[in-house]
């Protein structure tokens, strides 16, 4: 709601063109692109809630996008102008958001792994790297974009959207006293929006030089979005509002993730149990007095449906280490034993 009309105000007070405007106001009307849950991941604030804010945003956008385009744009530019956007491409890009989006969480509540959300993670960093700097190169090396020759309203109005909704969503966040990773997760849900959505706009419903322009709106925003949310997130993270240590390695922050790894060590799949020395040596002694009992090294607790359940296997195991062989009996041992059998091989003959 914000974000749309902050757009609209700047398309207003510029007197933007409709190449230029248009596609502002798609940038701002979007849904939060998959990039948000890429920074929130790479910098341990709360991804699960920047998943589910971006599924949110991409379910509504489908019935606001075209709300908000409608309003803003005919109290903006004439009738004709919004006869002439691509729904289909629109609705498109909203499709294949959330088939992403859709994929994603059914893999992870499938599998309902811990090394394999380790291994998505990871895959998705990786991704979201490659994506970067492929969106970087084309931006410089277009020659249809005329992203570097440009107006001075120009990047003022498309950089000030980014800006206005970090700010705007970390205080808002602050003064609902949200837990300070998912205040971070808000700020990016806020400023991070779907481009593609727009450059697909910009495609499919301009033509020529104005296609060139309109190209560029999508193209600096996504630089714009990126250098915010560097800054912006490097310096939460040494505030102290991310789940990664303010005092660790920046290399080491943005390789890990921090919430997986804490979520793996809350809820293992197995608890191992292991008993202390005074115990150890208590059942052994039981043992050597016939008591029927062996020393217990481990006893596991597997994790079930209804909580942890005990192994019983486990107390029929005997660890290796353990086993004696007939040579290893002590002496002590081996003379009881003679004593016990010799009456009854006596009584035998």
């Amino acid at each position: 709601v914000i974000l749309p009309f902050m757009g609209f105000v700047i398309v207003k007070l510029l007197n933007m063109s409709a190449p230029l405007g248009v596609t502002l106001l798609v940038i701002t009307s979007s849904p939060g692109g998959s990039y948000s849950n890429w920074w929130c991941s790479m910098f341990n604030a709360d991804l699960a809630l920047s998943v589910t804010m971006t599924a949110i945003s991409t379910l509504l956008s489908v019935f606001m996008l075209p709300v908000n385009l409608v309003i803003y744009t005919t109290s903006t530019y004439s009738s004709a102008v919004v006869k002439s956007l691509d729904w289909t491409a629109l609705f498109v890009s909203l499709v294949v958001v959330i088939g992403g989006i859709s994929t994603g969480l059914f893999c992870s509540a499938y599998y309902s792994s811990h090394r394999f959300n380790l291994l998505a993670n990871k895959l998705g960093n990786i991704a979201g790297v490659s994506l970067i700097i492929f969106s970087a190169t084309v931006s410089s090396t277009s020659q249809d974009s005329s992203l570097w020759d440009q107006d001075v309203e120009f990047y003022f109005g498309v950089a000030t959207p980014a800006i206005v909704g970090v700010t705007i969503a970390s205080y808002m966040a602050t003064k609902f006293k949200l837990d300070k990773p998912e205040r971070v997760s808000v700020a990016v849900e806020a400023c991070y929006q779907n481009t593609g959505i727009a450059t697909s706009i910009a495609v499919a419903m301009f033509t020529g030089d104005e296609r060139a322009t309109a190209i560029g709106v999508p193209l600096f925003y996504g630089i714009c979005e990126a250098v915010v949310l560097a800054c912006f997130c490097l310096i939460c993270w040494k505030k102290g509002w991310t789940k990664a240590p303010a005092n660790e390695n920046i290399c080491t922050v943005l390789a890990t993730s921090y919430e997986v790894e804490n979520a793996k060590r809350e809820s293992p799949n197995a608890i191992e149990v292991v008993y202390g020395e005074q115990q150890q040596q208590q059942q052994e002694q039981d043992g050597k007095d016939g008591g029927g009992h062996h020393p217990i090294d481990d006893l596991v607790f597997t994790q079930t449906l209804d909580g942890y359940a005990f192994d019983e296997n486990s107390l029929h195991e005997r660890p290796n280490a353990h086993l004696e062989s007939p040579m290893n009996i002590p002496a002590a041992t081996s003379d009881a034993v003679e004593q016990q059998d010799g009456p009854a091989a006596q009584e035998g003959g």
